[in-house]
């Protein structure tokens, strides 16, 4: 399993390489800030938050639904981040523009809802340069919430590896144009798949089942899953491993994508690990 959870506290796992090369950008165009989009629980407004914090820049987070009587404990580490929270009813959130929002913010960069586009993308083809001998594993499985980290992994995988994304949103099948319109050409193509198959019920949906797994596999290996992508991710693992799916001899690299924070939202004592 590829750490990317132990990257940073507060901007953890994929988060960062989504944000890098926006990051960049904006501070090459003299931007203020970053405004971003996300919900209650978005691991995305979280690391947003941290990354301009850190890099001097402001932010701006658009959130999805009225804003509650308290603010979950997501919004609570961003807005300490100093980012000004916007919040919009759901309804106004399903039709959100994002270039309507950077007319309004001309002196913010606006990056879409988990850091989904080109430079995201690029960002997340630095991820399997971070640790050496990544090129010798035949399977790369990864959680996928809107394609992004999937796209960067297809753009930078050696030849032979397969990408196995496993959608963690219910009918998520419109996660392959997602993907697609982030690939680069390749003079090697990677072959890559979906799974459509594990979500749990949809996004941010949970079971008995899959807090026993993650429970088990903490207690197994120490190394604690979060509830909406890499618990899904590993029980994904599983499912394919007893169903035969990975041939004799293959080598298979488990993503760690961060997003711990979002188990906070559970009540005490559903995990038995913190």
């Amino acid at each position: 399993m590829l750490r990317l959870d132990q990257l940073h506290a507060a901007i953890s796992g994929n988060k960062w390489y989504k944000l890098k090369r926006n990051l960049e950008a904006a501070l090459a165009g003299g931007k203020t800030g970053l405004l971003t989009f996300g919900g209650a629980w978005s691991n995305h407004l979280a690391a947003t938050a941290a990354a301009c914090h850190a890099t001097g820049l402001r932010s701006i987070g658009v959130v999805r639904g009225e804003r509650p009587a308290t603010l979950s404990l997501t919004l609570q580490q961003a807005q300490a981040h100093g980012m000004e929270l916007q919040f919009i009813s759901r309804e106004a959130y399903r039709t959100v523009n994002p270039a309507e929002w950077g007319a309004r913010f001309p002196e913010y960069f606006v990056v879409p809802e988990g850091g989904h586009n080109a430079l995201g993308a690029l960002g997340c083809e630095d991820i399997l340069k971070s640790a050496p001998g990544l090129d010798a594993y035949t399977h790369l499985l990864c959680a996928g919430g809107t394609g992004t980290t999937l796209a960067g992994l297809i753009n930078s995988a050696a030849p032979g590896q397969t990408v196995i994304g496993i959608p963690v949103l219910k009918q998520a099948e419109w996660m392959e144009a997602s993907i697609r319109e982030l690939l680069r050409p390749r003079h090697t193509p990677v072959a890559w798949q979906l799974h459509y198959q594990f979500h749990q019920g949809g996004y941010a949906k949970t079971s008995p089942a899959l807090f026993a797994f993650m429970n088990d596999f903490h207690a197994q290996t120490g190394i604690p899953l979060d509830i909406i992508y890499t618990g899904k991710m590993g029980m994904a693992f599983r499912g394919l491993a007893l169903g035969g799916h990975f041939q004799a001899g293959s080598r298979i690299l488990l993503l760690h994508t961060g997003g711990l924070q979002g188990n906070l939202s559970l009540p005490p004592g559903v995990l038995s690990f913190h």
